[in-house]
């Protein structure tokens, strides 16, 4: 069963304070995106890797290809005015009977965090990497709160995986603010999203911290 991923990334890395997008940044010798890239190919050779960006980062990201000798073969689609539109445009150029979508700048996403994903996807339709909430958790604001039993919420990462017409399906749906991930969209058309085992190094990089974190577990 053939797969492709999506790799979305668009972000402008406004947290960052910084004028480069964060998944540009070097990090151990390579851009973000590349050890981003890396990990799938790592995982099959054979895997469709399909690239959202925006439209004035595709040069940008050509130039780093060349000046990086970066080889692994992927395709570059013009990203939309939101994540929602930008994933629509790649659904167009997709050939996988099971579709990935990632974040760019999760760059430490594990074999068999992907592995796991795909399989709940094929036998189940839809499925999520999550981890359980480790900290108490209170729900209200600074002057009236109660507390929540973690054990009924989880963590969600990425790549998230579906069925082709699945997905395809689900973004027939037009675009709204409250649907946050392709999960939510999804549920939205009555299909179940299944959890799987993500890893804790799969860290999503937003902010200087983060950064400086995955560059500590990529040099130990």
């Amino acid at each position: 069963m053939k797969q492709s991923v999506i790799i979305t990334a668009g972000g402008i890395g406004k947290r960052m304070g910084s004028d480069l997008p964060k998944q540009f940044i070097t990090i151990k010798g390579l851009p973000v995106l590349m050890h981003t890239i890396k990990r799938f190919f790592d995982y099959d050779q054979e895997i469709q890797i399909v690239i959202s960006l925006p439209k004035d980062f595709i040069q940008l990201w050509k130039d780093l290809c060349k000046q990086f000798d970066f080889d692994i073969h992927h395709e570059v689609i013009e990203g939309g005015k939101e994540r929602y539109h930008s994933i629509k445009n790649a659904l167009q150029n997709v050939d996988g009977d099971v579709i990935m979508v990632h974040d760019a700048v999760r760059p430490l996403v594990s074999q068999q965090t992907i592995q796991k994903v795909i399989e709940k996807a094929v036998s189940f339709g839809a499925a999520i990497p999550v981890l359980p909430i480790k900290d108490t958790l209170r729900k209200g604001n600074s002057e009236v709160s109660g507390h929540q039993d973690r054990s009924e919420f989880w963590i969600v990462q990425t790549p998230q995986a579906f069925q082709l017409k699945i997905l395809q399906k689900a973004y027939n749906i037009p675009y709204s603010t409250s649907v946050t991930d392709d999960a939510s969209l999804v549920e939205a058309i009555g299909k179940q999203v299944f959890l799987t085992e993500g890893n804790e190094e799969n860290i999503k990089i937003t902010t200087p911290f983060d950064l400086k974190l995955v560059e500590f577990l990529m040099e130990n």
